[in-house]
């Protein structure tokens, strides 16, 4: 099942550099890659194209793998980055350190995404305590109750300042488009290092799917595991936000499509994010270049326009 998904990945990506507003023949995209093609539509694919690709690789996998980490560490099968509110307190700090200090630059917001997802994911935490104990229920209302509060802040602040509005609305629409891979490179170590995390601790995230009392006769550290896993999806969801803008959908629908089809153990689950979530991304990426050519959909209004229906019918599978 993974080389499947391999495979798929590897095709979606060809169609991600030969899908948009001006087709390119696979062809035409294979000479360009490999140096033979100066013209107008190697140009496209080497200049506009593989850059944003490869974003949506690293994104994708980033939002996937911290999805499952999320749902693993909080025993919640709606836990993401989104319902967590992590990607609202990256947004509302991006945002204001826009207001504030007048950045312009996606490279700039990185400090400052990850420090309001950390803020974000603490203030979580703590609201969903109960007897030392997480709540799955008390999560989902925080994360939910955090996120509205931290949008409606935002909205606020870019209201407050039309030049933070002009700077702020095309990036926290969410987007893969007009971005160099050079924006990729602070993010570069704290995204593998959340990966690595990530791929470490599945093993004990097995133990904590039977309960804290369970996982410790079974000698795992539990708040170390619970440490390790918050500061992994910190890392993966801040990075994320600092490159593409907060989006919605694929952290939540990428464990849920990859424990279908390879089960709930996380051995297999993470490495299995690790494909799924950057097939999502490109794949929504592609139907925001197509479905209203020759304008384009950001991708995040895409991922949120398909996130909606399938958090409804999580919801609904939760509560029966």
């Amino acid at each position: 099942m993974l080389v499947a998904g391999a495979a798929a990945l590897a095709l979606c990506a060809a169609l991600s550099l030969a899908a948009g507003s001006r087709a390119v023949p696979l062809g035409t995209v294979w000479h360009a890659l490999a140096g033979d093609d100066a013209g107008r539509d190697g140009l496209v694919v080497t200049g506009l194209r593989v850059p944003r690709t490869v974003i949506g690789l690293a994104v994708g996998a980033a939002l996937g793998v911290a999805g499952a980490v999320a749902q693993g560490v909080t025993r919640n099968p709606l836990a993401s980055p989104t319902t967590l509110g992590i990607n609202a307190g990256a947004s509302f700090a991006v945002v204001t350190a826009i207001y504030a200090l007048r950045l312009e630059h996606p490279a700039q917001y990185l400090w400052f995404a990850f420090g309001g997802a950390a803020l974000a994911t603490v203030a979580v935490l703590a609201l969903a305590r109960r007897a030392g104990e997480l709540d799955p229920v008390r999560l989902a209302l925080g994360g939910t109750v955090l996120a509205a509060v931290l949008a409606s802040w935002t909205s606020a602040v870019m209201l407050a300042s039309h030049r933070t509005l002009d700077e702020a609305r095309f990036w926290l629409a969410g987007s893969l488009a007009g971005r160099q891979t050079g924006i990729l490179l602070p993010v570069l170590a704290p995204l593998a290092t959340g990966l690595v995390l990530a791929l470490a601790i599945a093993p004990a995230l097995n133990a904590l799917a039977l309960g804290d009392e369970t996982a410790q006769a079974l000698g795992v550290p539990v708040a170390r595991i619970r440490a390790a896993g918050g500061l992994a999806v910190v890392l993966l969801a801040a990075s994320s936000v600092a490159v593409a803008g907060p989006l919605s959908f694929v952290g939540l629908a990428a464990p849920h499509l990859v424990r279908r089809l390879l089960g709930a153990d996380h051995r297999w689950l993470v490495p299995g994010c690790l494909v799924a979530g950057p097939l999502l991304l490109l794949g929504s990426d592609i139907a925001g270049r197509v479905v209203l050519a020759p304008a384009e959909l950001e991708v995040g209004i895409v991922t949120a326009f398909l996130g909606a229906p399938v958090l409804a019918l999580l919801a609904r599978k939760a509560a029966r």
